[in-house]
């Protein structure tokens, strides 16, 4: 069977999972979130593989990045990353890699950019089921009214994602 080597990351927001799988990014998601056996049975069928706890050499590659990223060094990253969903979701997580560093957008913008304007709870459905965290900026997702909703990190870490991007220190947050 295939593996996805899985390291455990105590970031200062939050616990994350990092897998790898044939050399590219599969996983970069909350430890403790309510999706958590969801996400994993879709990652682990998807590739037919099972996890295994052990270290590989773009984990630290990915650590680095994370790092450079908290402390405001680094607004895109350099890593290889293999989406593990459906055709739906992959459209959708491809357009969240389009949002610039430091802003936001509406869940209805989203939804309008693909092209699937009366499916914004399908869009928000597949936002939300995303299993790359932050280098698929899900979080720079926001609800038409400007409010933070949704996050599998928690509404906390996403305003603390926002605020090191600079998206809220610009007096409101931007829908475009």
């Amino acid at each position: 069977m295939n593996k996805i080597f899985i390291k455990p990351y105590q970031s200062h927001l939050g616990n994350v999972l990092i897998g790898v799988y044939d050399h590219q990014l599969c996983l970069l998601d909350w430890q403790y979130r309510k999706q958590r056996v969801a996400i994993d049975h879709r990652v682990t069928k998807y590739l037919d593989a099972s996890y295994i706890f052990e270290d590989h050499p773009l984990h630290q590659k990915v650590i680095e990045q994370l790092q450079e990223y908290f402390c405001k060094k680094r607004k895109q990253f350099e890593i290889p990353l293999l989406l593990t969903g459906s055709a739906f979701q992959q459209t959708v997580w491809n357009e969240l890699m389009k949002i610039p560093y430091g802003y936001t957008i509406s869940y209805l913008t989203l939804s309008r950019k693909l092209n699937h304007e009366k499916a914004i709870r399908a869009v928000a459905s597949a936002n939300g089921a995303n299993a790359l965290s932050i280098l698929i900026p899900c979080h720079r997702v926001i609800a038409s009214n400007g409010e933070l909703t949704g996050y599998a990190g928690g509404l906390t870490v996403k305003k603390k994602l926002l605020q090191i991007e600079g998206a809220l220190n610009r007096g409101q947050l931007n829908l475009f």
